[in-house]
């Protein structure tokens, strides 16, 4: 359990439930059975993620004793086999779970699956080469509502990307905050971050953007009619939104100190603002 990183599970787990809440709202025939199994699945593969990043930043060097984050395997707390190994063993049942979906719905849902297990397989190579944060707005916000939208219509209702937009940008500014913090340290190493291109102001400033600009997509979509007025619910995370923009500003005052917890605290936005949607679609959709 320490190793997978339980708390990071909402990142992959909430667009699917948010989906499945904007296609209940909506009024499609949902194939719940299909939406758990879906559900359950992308966490198994996020698991398989986090531990395939893990072993390969420890024998990258990006993972030290004196760097932030996780340290499974920087304390010794594990070897770097057993993590591994985990995360084969992680890969292989996410794989098999896909499959079975893949039987109960149909060949289009093989790409999806593809582009998920290519996403976690290149996700450390890629995120060496500062392309981190466009995999991840892949594989927990665009393959998410996607994925979704399929297994449970058998077709995609394409109107799921306008959840993609705001979800996905939180959970991007999730690893954002944690390049950001990590500048100096992936700099030892030789890696490239996309926070390491834009520099620390830059960087801080994209931050403020990607947790801001989700509520005013949220109110342009419902001002638009794409969304009922119910999912305004979600402005009530905004105090915690401005809570992490104050947090991410001291970057320039305190460094990487002052900003050691921005990822965490922003996972958990993250949550708070997909939880208000999913109650909001709920909410319009029993209502009528």
């Amino acid at each position: 359990m320490v190793a997978v990183r339980p708390w990071s599970f909402p990142a992959s787990a909430m667009p699917v439930m948010l989906t499945l809440a904007y296609l209940y709202w909506a009024g499609h025939d949902v194939n719940w059975v299909n939406g758990i199994w879906a559900l359950v699945n992308i966490i198994v593969f996020h698991a398989a993620g986090n531990t395939w990043s893990d072993y390969f930043d420890y024998k990258k060097g990006v993972d030290a004793q004196d760097t932030f984050g996780v340290h499974t395997l920087t304390s010794g707390m594990f070897t770097p086999r057993e993590i591994h190994r985990l995360s084969l063993c992680l890969l292989a049942v996410a794989l098999l779970g896909g499959v079975g979906l893949l039987v109960r719905t149909g060949l289009p849902l093989l790409y999806v699956g593809a582009g998920g297990l290519l996403c976690t397989v290149l996700y450390p190579a890629l995120k060496y080469r500062a392309w981190g944060d466009a995999v991840i707005f892949v594989a927990y916000a665009l393959l998410p509502t996607v994925g979704t939208s399929y297994a449970t219509l058998l077709k995609v209702d394409w109107t799921v990307l306008f959840l993609a937009v705001p979800v996905g940008l939180i959970t991007v500014a999730i690893l954002h905050a944690n390049n950001t913090r990590d500048m100096q340290t992936d700099r030892r190493v030789n890696i490239s971050t996309f926070a390491m291109k834009l520099g620390g102001r830059g960087s801080i400033g994209l931050y403020c953007a990607e947790i801001g600009m989700p509520y005013v997509w949220v109110l342009g979509c419902v001002l638009l009619g794409i969304f009922p007025w119910w999912v305004l619910l979600c402005w009530l995370s905004a105090v915690a939104a401005v809570g992490n923009m104050r947090v991410a500003l001291g970057y320039g005052k305190d460094g990487a100190t002052g900003i050691a917890r921005l990822d965490e605290l922003t996972a958990k936005l993250q949550l708070m603002f997909s939880l208000l949607l999913v109650v909001s679609f709920a909410l319009a959709g029993g209502l009528g």
